[in-house]
């Protein structure tokens, strides 16, 4: 019996750090790095808060599709040809959304570390 909940705590542990593992991929900038990138037109920012989160602040660059609702409107809403660079408030969520990005066939993506926390 004690060994099926080693067992159950194992795949528990695997399962929380896949969660946190960075995508294959997936290239990662901090908010510094992000001030040069801003500058090119040729990349889309994407912020993935809840639409309450961005009007209270957000990046004039960055365009609000809500994580729940990336799946369905990148296809529309994206182009596949360039890169995407997505925030979030902490990093959490823009992580995941450049999993479904990645899993969608976009090739180029980049997260932004620290999230809207650590922009000044």
């Amino acid at each position: 019996m004690e060994y099926i909940n080693y067992v159950f705590i194992a795949i528990f542990i695997l399962f929380i750090v896949y969660r946190f593992m960075p995508t294959k991929g997936v290239r990662n900038i901090s908010t510094t790095e992000l001030k040069n990138e801003l500058k090119d037109k040729n990349k889309l920012f994407v912020d993935v808060r809840t639409p309450g989160e961005f009007k209270g602040n957000h990046i004039r660059q960055f365009k609000n599709i809500p994580l729940n609702l990336l799946a369905q409107k990148a296809e529309k809403e994206l182009s596949k040809d360039k890169e995407v660079i997505v925030i979030c408030q902490s990093g959490m969520r823009s992580g995941q959304a450049s999993k479904i990005l990645k899993k969608l066939g976009y090739t180029k993506v980049t997260n932004v570390k620290g999230g809207m926390n650590a922009w000044s």
